[in-house]
């Protein structure tokens, strides 16, 4: 059995709220038991308790695990790209997609390290991932091998694109594949890894791309075959108005009306930045359960615009956070995506100040967890599992927040953790990743990013 003890935390935000707006319990010098990757006890009072693992966070915040809702794991081997800093989302694309064409799963597996060790030193012990492109024999299972060494949890969705240029879509017909293949290899990539229980470390959900990369009849099928295995739904929608206009022009459908003729609605679906859904939109979300994922920093990154994230709100819509790729970010740091996600709302709506700073937490934790349609992540209570962010209060960036340092970790930021813990076991410590040697992980892959750029 393998006991965790973090005692005498100075103050543990829980996030145990049922909103972002009733964000839950706060506990100052209380202590956290868990056994088996499963949080036991949280108490005040002094416990005679033996444990493997205790940590004294007597000066410390403890946060549940950030949960990361949109990434592209691979996209980290082609961050700051020259051409590529001042291209808006499809012009970014077409740059890009013939570097990614090169990478084999060599180059996956090093990009994937990089990533999830960015999210994890951040305070991420969750994250998505959206791999859509399987050139040179690259399999789902790269990632998902490495998320297992790295000891985080990982909801790893099969993406697809299947309209290329020559049939009005967006990708080179390079990059597209058969679609009767990633039926079936969608069919086996669940039997063989989605585990549906609860505290597990591994889901799997089905991702075709977008509404211009893949066809109508992808997207119905796709939908069918999760709803046939009770797995989550993922795509990019809505994401700047060029994607509007695309499925105006290819559909005569605004982009929310097509996902809701598909299927691609409700408590089991959660899509990429919707920066530019309407109000009627906003509402069919609200009414369905259907998730948003937000990425604040791509959508500046890309000028794709920004999410009306206070209207979502106020109309009930369930919104988790996203870093995005690491091509349009081009940074893995959760708590930046929760700190930009408080800020940009600050200068776009009339009501300037709806959201708070544990409002912008909740969303990169509860919010997240609810995307991700869980319910044993994302909080800290009993019976949930021990997946916990750790941060200093003594730190330099957290100094003179001595009145809120809860309210530090966004306003004072972006932090890294001093732990990072997951399913009861420690994969970051002060920016150290578990399991393999960071420095001989970041040479090899800035020499295979090297290659792969100048080849």
């Amino acid at each position: 059995m393998k006991k965790l003890l973090i005692k005498n935390a100075k103050c543990i935000a829980t996030m145990d709220g049922l909103h972002s707006f009733s964000t839950g319990n706060e506990y100052k010098d209380y202590s956290i038991y868990c056994e088996n990757g499963i949080i036991k006890d949280i108490f005040s009072e002094k416990k005679n308790i033996s444990s493997d693992i205790e940590i004294d966070a007597s000066n410390h915040i403890v946060l549940p695990g950030l949960i990361n809702t949109h990434h592209h794991l691979f996209q980290t081997l082609t961050k700051a790209i020259i051409k590529a800093q001042n291209a808006s989302l499809f012009d970014w694309l077409k740059i890009l997609y013939p570097i990614w064409s090169r990478i084999t799963s060599v180059e996956l597996k090093s990009a994937v390290k990089i990533g999830l060790s960015e999210l994890m030193t951040s305070g991420c012990t969750t994250t998505s991932d959206h791999l859509y492109i399987y050139p040179n024999g690259i399999k789902l299972e790269d990632e998902i091998e490495v998320a297992q060494t790295l000891g985080i949890r990982f909801h790893s969705t099969r993406g697809s694109m299947s309209i290329g240029e020559s049939n009005g879509g967006l990708p080179p017909d390079y990059l597209v594949e058969d679609e009767n293949f990633i039926i079936k290899d969608s069919q086996d990539i669940i039997n063989k890894w989605h585990d549906p229980n609860h505290g597990s470390m591994i889901r799997i959900a089905l991702a075709p791309c977008s509404p211009f990369s893949v066809s109508k009849e992808l997207m119905r099928d796709t939908a069918i075959l999760a709803r046939e295995y009770n797995v989550g739904l993922h795509t990019h929608l809505a994401e700047n108005s060029d994607d509007v206009e695309y499925s105006k022009r290819m559909f005569g459908l605004t982009p929310g009306q097509y996902i809701e003729e598909l299927g691609w609605i409700g408590k089991d679906v959660w899509h990429a930045h919707c920066v530019k859904l309407n109000n009627d939109e906003i509402d069919l979300f609200s009414r369905t359960g259907t998730s948003v994922s937000h990425c604040p920093c791509s959508n500046m990154r890309l000028g794709s615009g920004i999410l009306p994230l206070n209207k979502m709100l106020e109309k009930g819509v369930n919104i988790g956070l996203g870093v995005d790729g690491s091509a349009s970010n081009d940074s893995g740091n959760l708590l930046n995506e929760a700190r930009q996600a408080l800020y940009l709302q600050r200068v776009n709506e009339t009501n300037n100040f709806y959201l708070n700073a544990r409002n912008a937490i909740w969303l990169a934790t509860a919010g997240g967890a609810t995307a991700l349609n869980r319910d044993d992540i994302g909080s800290i209570k009993i019976g949930n599992c021990a997946d916990f962010a750790i941060y200093d209060t003594s730190s330099l960036e957290l100094a003179g927040s001595v009145e809120d340092p809860i309210g530090g970790l966004i306003f004072c930021g972006p932090l890294k953790t001093n732990w990072t813990i997951c399913n009861g076991h420690i994969i970051s410590e002060n920016n150290n990743i578990k399991n393999i040697n960071i420095e001989d992980t970041i040479n090899q892959h800035n020499s295979l990013s090297r290659k792969l750029i100048n080849s």
